[in-house]
């Protein structure tokens, strides 16, 4: 190409000279725009990483389009050659660029190719695509694979050599995952299970009968998690007409009672026997083949409700009242109250539905007032007739916010307190054994939300709200509203979640309400209302009872601190969660608290001759007394190396610095 040919190019094409660039198109200063047009991109040609220099010298920067794949690609730079030196000529690209191809002229052939650049870059716009580089990709994560397969061979044929590098965290065979850990490498190994260790393809069925809160139920339910083998629990407390079966199949009513497919085995003892002898195997292997035959104990039925309601003897004339009392707002003691009606009117609309004299009718109109079907406007007597004012249940302003309360009252006949007190803790019972860690200290709130028991508990939630609470002895009272105020913050983390802030921890613990016996009951109320007897919660200037409130009725005679060990909030710094029998709530609650005490609620720093305690202790510090009555009464609860630490510093008569723990106020998930 002569002389003239060149300007004839240079004039066809405004090109800006550049030094020190190669032909792939590295580098580039500012004005300049790198990218790539597919061929195949016609009309919607679209550019990578393109870079336009306004004005003002500043770059603008355009983000990556996707584009359709690329078949061919058309170079956008000229390159002359002149000596040594390379200049690349770009045309420019300008805002409404986006849709052009940039023409493309090759390389004058005559001229010599100059050397690649030593380390040569990518730039995005000319990186490789995938199918050219995953067999790269496959070729390095393939070699690095199996070098460090080959380094973990190594280093586990070779461990006893090592002088104990390998430190097998469990290494029991009963454990379904064992960890090795080794410098720099973790080793998790996941173990097979009975059936799968002797490659057996079990179709029989192996099913037990069970109790909640039973020992012996809970060691056979570990063997076969252990075991890692599938069962069918059957548990008589949640399923209570099972219990009939169980007692046809083995003449008696004890559990645990184990049954392999149709056969009936036994209990704990007979499991132990067939675990030391070494029969486990001949068993499993009379379950492989046909399927488990219809004689087997029946799969639990999901969803179908044991119980039998049964209509309140009073509901039809309650039913009668409703539609024809005159219910009305009405200004009384200067306040407005919504939904009342007169006692009058009450007694003389019993007379004419029933057709008796009103001596009578005032008597059921007194038995209506203890089934709580009506309660006075502002508490002052169950009924009188007069000029008083009442309001049924489902009118109260409280009514709405209560959680076991559906769309109308529960108006079936109300079931004995006792029986719904023992009702409630088997079946929390049986919820934690299948969704709690062995500890309790952690919680599978969606497996309960889910589960049968948690469905069956909502049920003896919703029966609670007339029954006579007056009827409970004061163990029973005790055990039922520690266990009560358990399952309603499990309950309140399922509907509202963990309180994480100041706004949550109201509703989570003042807002979040039960109708029980006629009244409404808040995680405040059970703990600071009734339990500890009307006092203030912690950062609190009212007490949750006013004056002449029925609930207070229901609180023990005497406050007793070991609650507060008892009760769990659904956080990691309360207590382990748990549930109590009316008979043994006493023992259980000692129980409690030592094992909050063990689990690191009181720490001591000798030098400084300080305790650190829990904050529950600084929370509630009226229930225990002065610092020093603390210490004492701590004592009993912990530990030997515990309490001889802390008696050592009490022994001197020295001064004690007394510290509180942080509260973890996340969830125990």
């Amino acid at each position: 190409m002569d002389s003239s040919e060149q300007e004839k190019v240079d004039g066809d094409i405004d090109v800006e000279k550049k030094k020190d660039k190669t032909a792939n198109g590295y580098g580039g200063d500012g004005g300049e725009a790198k990218g790539t047009a597919s061929s195949a991109d016609k009309d919607s040609g679209d550019f990578y990483d393109v870079e336009i220099e306004k004005s003002n010298g500043e770059k603008e920067e355009k983000p990556p389009q996707e584009s359709k794949e690329e078949s061919t690609s058309i170079s956008s730079k000229t390159e002359e050659f002149n000596d040594n030196e390379i200049t690349i000529h770009s045309p420019k690209i300008f805002c409404n660029a986006r849709n052009h191809y940039l023409p493309a002229i090759k390389s004058q052939a005559h001229l010599p190719k100059p050397d690649p650049p030593a380390t040569p870059r990518v730039e995005r716009s000319q990186s490789l695509s995938i199918a050219e580089t995953m067999p790269s990709i496959g070729k390095y994560i393939s070699d690095r694979s199996s070098s460090f397969s080959a380094a973990i061979v190594r280093r586990l044929s070779s461990w006893k050599e090592a002088n104990g590098d390998l430190v097998v965290k469990n290494d029991s065979l009963n454990l379904e995952v064992t960890e090795f850990h080794i410098p720099g490498v973790k080793v998790i190994v996941k173990l097979k299970s009975e059936a799968e260790r002797l490659g057996l393809d079990l179709k029989g069925r192996i099913s037990f009968f069970t109790r909640s809160n039973c020992r012996d139920c809970t060691a056979v339910r570990h063997f076969f998690r252990e075991k890692g083998l599938i069962y069918v629990e059957i548990n008589i407390d949640v399923f209570p007409k099972r219990e009939k079966e169980l007692i046809e199949r083995t003449g008696s009513s004890q559990v645990p009672q184990i049954f392999f497919n149709e056969k009936w085995y036994g209990g704990l003892t007979a499991l132990n026997e067939l675990r030391n002898g070494g029969e486990m195997e001949v068993k499993l292997r009379e379950m492989v083949g046909e399927r488990c035959p219809e004689g087997a104990p029946a799969i639990p039925v999901y969803g179908v409700d044991d119980e039998e309601e049964e209509d309140d003897v009073l509901l039809e004339t309650v039913r009668a009242l409703r539609k024809t009392l005159p219910i009305q707002d009405r200004l009384i003691k200067m306040k407005m109250v919504k939904n009342c009606f007169s006692g009058v009117d009450l007694v003389e609309g019993i007379m004419d539905h029933l057709d008796r004299g009103r001596k009578k009718s005032v008597i059921t109109a007194k038995l209506m007032a203890q089934k709580h079907f009506f309660h006075h406007v502002f508490g002052e007597n169950e009924f009188e007739e007069g000029n008083h004012f009442y309001r049924f249940l489902e009118h109260e302003p409280f009514i709405m916010g209560c959680f076991n309360y559906r769309s109308s009252t529960n108006d079936s006949e109300p079931k004995p307190a006792s029986f719904l007190a023992d009702r409630l803790s088997k079946l929390m019972f049986a919820i934690l054994e299948a969704y709690a860690s062995d500890d309790r200290l952690h919680v599978n709130y969606s497996g309960i939300d889910r589960s049968e028991e948690f469905r069956r508990y909502l049920n003896v939630a919703r029966d609670l709200q007339r029954v006579n609470m007056k009827l409970l002895s004061p163990s029973e009272r005790l055990a039922l509203f520690l266990n009560l105020h358990n399952a309603m913050a499990i309950h309140a983390v399922i509907s509202i979640g963990h309180p994480e802030g100041v706004l949550d921890k109201r509703a989570f613990f003042n807002e979040f309400l039960y109708l029980v016996g006629g009244y409404p009951y808040s995680l405040n109320i059970i703990l600071n209302g009734t339990l500890r007897r009307n006092r203030t919660s912690p950062y609190s200037f009212f007490r949750p009872f006013s004056k002449g409130d029925r609930r207070l009725e229901l609180a023990p005679h005497k406050l007793n601190p070991l609650i507060h060990f008892g009760l769990c909030n659904g956080t990691r710094s309360s207590p382990a969660v748990r549930f109590f029998t009316a008979d043994g709530v006493e023992s259980e609650l000692r129980c409690a608290a030592k094992e909050y005490f063990q689990r690191g609620a009181i720490q001591f720093n000798m030098e400084k001759r300080t305790v650190y305690l829990t904050r529950i202790i600084k929370w509630y510090n009226e229930d225990f007394g002065t610092e020093k009555d603390i210490l004492k009464w701590v004592m009993k609860y912990l530990d030997s190396t515990q309490s001889g630490l802390l008696a050592h510093l009490l022994a001197d008569d020295g001064h004690i610095n007394i510290m509180y723990q942080d509260y973890d106020w996340s969830g125990n998930l």
